[in-house]
């Protein structure tokens, strides 16, 4: 027999263990130190026995995070189309506002001069520094229209 000479040699047979316990050692060390790894999936945990193994589990865990990844991309595009729809409302109900409050102040200007002298209202800025803002009713509370007549003495008098 081939190799037989030495069956029983026990030096060689010791040698033997010990590698074989020293390897044991070594790849238990190896499992506790990837074992403090934080590693989500535990490849650097498994040991193979092919690298053809190897190059499939690393393939997998490789789908996996360009799915999480597109997904990710997905999600903050969705998020950059959502954000830039809301940016037009926002603009386009402004662009409203402006043209409203435009109106207003065009009709007040020209019925201002038909306003009689003689009422608070004649004086648009005053009537604005008079106006409070509630927070409560939303709304301003604006002064009450008056006219002061002025009374002349009697004539002849």
């Amino acid at each position: 027999m081939v190799g037989g000479e030495k069956a029983n040699d026990k030096e060689l047979k010791e040698r033997r263990v010990k590698k074989r316990n020293y390897a044991e050692k070594k790849i238990k060390c190896m499992k506790e130190a990837l074992s403090n790894l934080d590693d989500d999936d535990g490849i650097m945990l498994k040991v193979y026995d092919d690298i053809h193994e190897e190059l499939k589990a690393k393939t997998i865990l490789v789908k996996k995070a360009k799915k999480k990844i597109q997904a990710l991309e997905r999600e903050i595009s969705d998020l950059h189309s959502e954000f830039e729809e809301d940016r037009t409302d926002y603009l386009e109900t402004i662009r409203k506002q402006d043209e409203q409050i435009k109106l207003l102040q065009q009709i007040l200007e020209k019925v201002q001069p038909c306003i009689r002298r003689d009422c608070n209202y004649s004086n648009l800025d005053k009537v604005k520094f008079d106006s409070t803002w509630d927070e409560d009713l939303q709304k301003w509370h604006i002064p009450e229209l008056v006219i002061e007549k002025t009374r002349l003495p009697p004539p002849g008098k």
